[in-house]
């Protein structure tokens, strides 16, 4: 089992061109299988546990026990996602007959709509960075450019300036699965990158990267993933908002506001680098409930009282 659990991770990383975040959430799930089986349900050595000793129960049992642990559905339909994965790997390798994962249901997690900030409140963030000093232009560049094209803060930061057309105000990135796309963004987040771009050489640190990374932390080297995400909390803290915004809640906002002002579907798919036009579906919900309430507010029956005359 430590073979193919090996094995499929290293196809990933070499063929598949996985982000190192997903590459590591299904490590997780799948050290946590294999931790799994030699200490609760084969109760054996990791080492002894051969793949086709694996069958439908030992795949539920798992989920069974991350259940017990407390673990949402969402991250149990995602530990079976990784079997499932792996196992379908493995058959296609010649180690395994069948997919002992294949028939296991997945957990079915609640229904949850994407979170977003009303207009106010993307303006009280974007413009808390109000110091001309280097990193808040920096950090001013940064939200304007993660609201005005959903970018996944992982994308953002592994832009390079050659990957920005500033006179087309279009920039090109590398999302899920390596598959590139092109993003327009408007004038405010091009004059938030111009406004960073004059100071972006005073901050590089020459040989710190092999590119020229947009973004760059105070050392001169390449904004990380994780620094960008604290550099969102910060001003989320700064602004006063409220509790639970992330830097996923500017991607959520992008794509309510493109839709509750008449964007296609489809076109919103293609911004968001979305493989499935059911995951960019969730956002109509979003719009449903922002009618809901525009009725209930504004129409005479709503509340069940009578129209003036």
């Amino acid at each position: 089992m430590r073979a193919l659990i090996d094995g499929y991770l290293a196809y990933l990383e070499g063929e598949r061109a996985l982000s190192a975040h997903t590459l590591r959430a299904y490590r997780g799930d799948l050290e946590r299988f294999l931790a799994f089986l030699a200490e609760d349900f084969l109760a054996r050595p990791a080492g002894e546990i051969r793949p086709e000793a694996v069958d439908a129960l030992a795949v539920r049992s798992f989920l069974a026990a991350l259940a017990r642990r407390g673990v949402g559905r969402r991250s149990q339909g995602r530990a079976l996602a990784a079997l499932r994965s792996c196992f379908r790997w493995g058959c296609r390798v010649g180690a395994l007959a069948s997919n002992p994962a294949a028939r296991v249901r997945t957990p079915k997690a609640p229904r949850t709509l994407p979170d977003h900030l009303r207009p106010g409140e993307v303006e009280s963030l974007i413009e808390a960075p109000a110091g001309d000093g280097a990193l808040e232009r920096r950090d001013r560049a940064l939200l304007e450019l993660l609201y005005a094209t959903g970018l996944r803060i992982s994308e953002a930061v592994s832009l390079d300036w050659r990957d920005l057309d500033l006179a087309g105000r279009t920039l090109r990135v590398l999302g899920k699965g390596g598959k590139e796309r092109l993003v327009p963004f408007g004038r405010p987040a091009l004059a938030a990158l111009r406004a960073w771009r004059d100071r972006w050489e005073s901050v590089r640190r020459a040989g710190s990267d092999g590119g020229e990374p947009v973004f760059l932390n105070r050392r001169g080297g390449r904004l990380t993933d994780r620094s960008a995400r604290r550099t969102v909390d910060r001003w989320v803290e700064a602004a006063a908002l409220r509790r639970g915004i992330h830097p996923h809640t500017l991607r959520h906002t992008f794509a309510t506001h493109l839709l509750e002002r008449g964007a296609d579907l489809r076109a919103i798919q293609e911004l968001l680098g979305h493989a499935s036009l059911a995951t960019t579906q969730r956002y109509t919900h979003v719009d449903l409930e922002h009618l809901l309430a525009v009725h209930r507010a504004a129409h005479p029956r709503a509340r069940g009282g009578r129209p003036e005359d």
